[in-house]
């Protein structure tokens, strides 16, 4: 039996407050996330930002102090491996996480745009520390103002060094970004990947 559109109207009835006025306007929507909880179910693209989050594998590029902090998170007190991160990579290649952390010189400037071209996609990018993100208290000739003039950047995790903590934060808000859907920030920035 086929339904006919605008029944509902046909019917006297207005909306979905109607059939259910307990619930207020976006309650199907809520009770559908509350069921594909309960069950199990999920989208294809919601499993995958899930096994992404769950299996990110960083590279370091770190060039200053904030490299000393990065190099912490790692250890038993903050463990990085609840995230699946237990392991820095030596290779672009096999990464899809770059943490660039302290200040980059111009001469590093294509270095680092080498690593991140030989990354492969998804990839995503924080820069750790005020250097990172802004140049910091080097406002001179030889350093970048901001890693993001090189590559696109998802998130930055500020401090002059940031403590581990902070980039657990940066790391966190990077996983909600991704199970949230929003897509890496070459693709919305349009950068060349």
């Amino acid at each position: 039996m086929a339904i006919e559109k605008g029944r509902l109207a046909d019917h006297g009835l207005q909306s979905e407050r109607v059939l259910w006025p307990s619930k207020g306007p976006g309650a199907f929507e809520r009770e559908v996330e509350a069921m594909e909880r309960a069950v199990g179910l999920t989208t294809l693209d919601k499993a995958v930002a899930w096994a992404q989050t769950k299996s990110m594998w960083p590279d370091t590029f770190g060039l200053a102090c904030c490299a000393i902090e990065m190099m912490s998170i790692v250890s038993s007190r903050y463990d990085i491996a609840r995230f699946g991160m237990e392991a820095f990579r030596s290779s672009p290649r096999q990464a899809d996480l770059l943490i660039v952390s302290g200040r980059v010189v111009h001469k590093m400037a294509a270095p680092l745009r080498q690593v991140y071209d030989q990354m492969l996609a998804p990839k995503w990018v924080i820069a750790m520390g005020a250097c990172a993100s802004s140049g910091g208290m080097f406002n001179n000739y030889t350093t970048l103002q901001g890693v993001d003039k090189i590559v696109a950047v998802d998130v930055h995790v500020p401090g002059c060094p940031p403590r581990p903590e902070a980039l657990m934060e940066g790391i966190i808000r990077l996983h909600e970004k991704i199970l949230a859907g929003v897509p890496p920030a070459y693709e919305l920035h349009g950068v060349a990947s």
